[in-house]
């Protein structure tokens, strides 16, 4: 039984004041495996206290010192690799195949971010004219359940490198990994201060954080609802914030698409993370003329989205986070059905053998229209639309037909016209043929997918303001 009872702050961990004790469920079947007691506002006060005395000195910090802290981040989470692999796919529930790589991710961050650190323009002078790039404040980071190494990772990563302190407020159904990943980067030695982490729930913790006047920043990923009464709360004290919001992304199959390599990369972006991803494909496009064989390659593509044992290296698909996501996804599924599509894969009711956790059949729905329930709400779970579409005119009109814009896809044989209608796509990225990344690309959407963005010199940057000194 895991017990966590303290917050690290000034480079501590500190009994919680709060008293408030949740508890951690195994998501693969249900079973009690910890417990976790969650911060208040006077521990949400203490950290930001701490961020704020730190925040005097480090931010007058040189490139060299912030690069050598990124170096023994990356250290010293690199240390810990296997054991927060083994954390998120316990307590989360992520297939270890995307855990691993997940996880990596997040540690590499702290060396992108040295890179980019590098080449950002900190003074730019002309005639009588100085402007230089100054850390924000204190940062308040608020992260989601569904990549928790990963986001911690890539928003330390950022604020350290403008010079700024942080507190960290993770999700609660995170603590674990969180402890895992606090235990390993207090290894690294780092300025008193300059990261604080309180568990705790988002009206409580992420409330404090986003109404505090000594918070100058927030940085959060998670839903739209949330991101809307950050926008709201943080007005009242002028908060700088980058929202990570999420998404209802399409792939389009244009019609020179090889099916025996574009459905297998369809289905991976579908069911990437058990469908719990901002950035999963949860809307296949396919050209009217194709779809039957479409379908055809989808259900034998389906053979290898197997579900089980998220540490079994051969599943693809694990349990969803909690019943309530559980119950969540299942709903969309039975709404689907109810509004006329047809089920190719998958279905209601948790798959046979399954039975004790959270677990749902990855499911395909065929005859949806992007108006419908499933086409154009954010399930975050295994549950892809096929929608048909005659043009690739309309192809980008349906693809754009969505008040989300955060990621989209193209699969295509004639690269040119895939990046043309990549081009025309209204998401903050567009990858072509396959789920490609760059970690000095920007990441962040258009409409309610977010505002801002994050990785690389655009990520740092969202941590910076101008100041200019004339004469």
């Amino acid at each position: 039984m895991k017990t966590i009872t303290t917050h690290y702050i000034d480079g501590a961990f500190v009994e919680s004041h709060g008293r408030e004790v949740m508890d951690i469920i195994r998501p693969t079947d249900g079973e009690l495996i910890g417990r976790v007691t969650l911060g208040d506002e006077e521990d949400t006060r203490h950290a930001i206290a701490a961020a704020k005395r730190a925040f005097a000195t480090y931010s007058r910090s040189t490139i060299e010192e912030r690069a050598a802290i990124l170096r023994r981040l990356h250290e010293a989470a690199s240390a810990r690799i296997d054991d927060l692999t083994a954390a998120m796919v316990e307590e989360y529930g992520g297939v270890v195949q995307f855990a691993g790589l997940i996880v990596q991710s997040g540690i590499n961050a702290f060396l992108a971010a040295e890179k980019a650190l590098q080449e950002i323009p900190w003074t730019r002078s002309w005639d009588k004219t100085t402007v230089t790039l100054e850390p924000v404040g204190v940062a308040g980071l608020i992260t989601a359940w569904n990549a928790n190494a990963l986001f911690i990772c890539l928003k330390l990563a950022s604020a350290v490198a403008a010079g700024c302190t942080v507190v960290l407020k993770p999700s609660e159904l995170s603590s674990w990994q969180t402890r895992v990943m606090v235990e390993a980067l207090h290894e690294a030695e780092l300025p008193k201060g300059l990261l604080n982490v309180v568990t705790g729930l988002g009206n409580i913790v992420g409330a404090e954080l986003v109404r505090n006047p000594d918070v100058a920043k927030i940085s959060f990923t998670g839903s739209v609802a949330v991101g809307e009464q950050i926008m709201r709360d943080g007005a009242a004290t002028i908060k700088r914030v980058t929202l990570e919001l999420g998404g209802k992304s399409p792939t389009v199959l244009l019609d020179d698409a090889a099916l025996d390599q574009a459905i297998p990369a369809a289905l991976i972006m579908a069911f990437l993370n058990s469908g719990q991803a901002c950035a999963a494909g949860t809307r296949l496009l396919v050209p009217k003329s194709r779809l039957d064989e479409v379908k055809r390659a989808i259900l034998d593509g389906m053979r290898a989205i197997t579900v089980g044992d998220p540490a079994d290296p051969n599943v693809a698909v694990g349990p969803m986070v909690s019943q309530k996501q559980y119950e969540r996804v299942e709903s969309y599924i039975r709404k689907g059905i109810e509004e006329g599509a047809e089920v190719l894969a998958g279905g209601e009711g948790r798959p046979e053998g399954l039975e004790a956790g959270y677990f749902v059949k990855p499911t395909v729905f065929v005859n949806v229209t992007n108006n419908m329930t499933i086409a154009q709400e954010e399930i975050f779970g295994p549950v892809l639309s096929v929608i048909a579409y005659d043009s690739d005119d309309e192809a980008i009109r349906i693809a754009n037909d969505s008040k989300y814009g955060l990621h989209a896809a193209v699969l295509g044989t004639d690269l040119q016209r895939a990046r043309r209608v990549a081009s025309q796509l209204r998401a903050g990225r567009v990858v072509i043929n396959n789920m490609t990344d760059d970690p000095q690309a920007p990441w962040g959407g258009f409409k309610y997918s977010g505002v801002g963005r994050e990785y690389g010199q655009y990520g740092i940057e969202a941590f910076l303001e101008p100041r200019a000194i004339l004469g």
